[in-house]
């Protein structure tokens, strides 16, 4: 069993391609690859496979840690585009990907970076269904902005930087997770403006808990800080390093970014067994 491990902003997958694979990833098998202790290590499985309509070059799925399966992943989604064009699926800088959320149409531009539209986000959705038409609320004392874009993000903002470092993601960020509100569990981004144009966020995810970084959870706040008046493109400062989210007046976002190889590896033989006996 082949793989590569890639990261984005310190947000590492496993990258595997169905076709390769010995057996087919169930969550418990998907949760052993991802223990860093017994496993191979990683914040979730990437699964390429050949798409099943014409126009695309390949159809991602994305898994969490927990076995569960996301909707769509920014840093995932640089790290896959970047592996089918290192791999040699497609030789274009302009193509399409078949995703659970939808087609992203990626924009290569340059060896590890690229662009992402990511369609256009939403205020309303089925993973807020009790949500006004602003998509406002509040859960366990906090005011969010709910926002859909490819997977469900809750954005809440801080006063000020301090307040924001002070928090304890672990301890407040599943009840916010979990809550009824949202029946699809939600993703959770805190932020506080720096400038105009810049803004600084930690993120909570779904299945994954407190991570270094996030490209949907990064666009969910740019998105809330666009709404409230700020500028377009902007700049999020995340724990693993900075995307840039560009956000126009009818909510459609491009984010931009890098990901990178760490290493390619083949599963040893008696971790094989026993993924194959789960």
């Amino acid at each position: 069993m082949r793989f590569e491990k890639w990261q984005a902003l310190g947000n590492d997958y496993l990258i595997v391609e169905r076709d390769a694979l010995p057996f087919a990833l169930t969550p418990a098998r998907i949760a052993r690859l991802c223990d860093r202790h017994t496993g191979l290590g990683g914040d979730g499985i990437l699964q390429l496979e050949p798409p099943d309509e014409p126009g695309y070059v390949a159809r991602l799925r994305i898994f969490n840690p927990d076995g569960s399966e996301a909707e769509l992943s920014g840093n995932g989604a640089r790290e896959a585009i970047l592996y089918l064009r290192n791999r040699g699926w497609t030789s274009s800088d302009h193509f399409s990907i078949q995703t659970v959320a939808g087609e992203i149409r990626p924009s290569i531009t340059g060896p590890t970076t690229c662009t992402v539209d990511m369609g256009r986000a939403r205020t309303r959705s089925d993973a807020f269904p009790s949500g006004d038409a602003e998509g406002t609320g509040i859960v366990t004392g906090f005011r969010f902005q709910h926002v859909h874009i490819g997977n469900p993000q809750c954005a809440i903002r801080v006063d000020d930087i301090e307040q924001l470092e002070a928090l304890d993601l672990p301890a407040i960020g599943p009840a916010i997770e979990k809550a009824e509100l949202f029946p699809q569990r939600t993703n959770v981004s805190w932020w506080t403006q720096l400038g105009p144009g810049r803004i600084r966020a930690r993120i909570f995810e779904r299945g994954v808990g407190e991570t270094q970084s996030s490209g949907t959870g990064a666009t969910g706040a740019a998105v809330a800080h666009v709404l409230r008046g700020g500028d377009s493109p902007v700049t999020v400062e995340l724990d693993g390093g900075e995307l840039v989210v560009d956000v126009d007046e009818a909510l459609h976002v491009d984010l931009a970014g890098w990901a990178v190889a760490v290493y390619a590896g083949e599963v040893a033989p008696g971790l094989l067994d026993e993924l194959a006996g789960l």
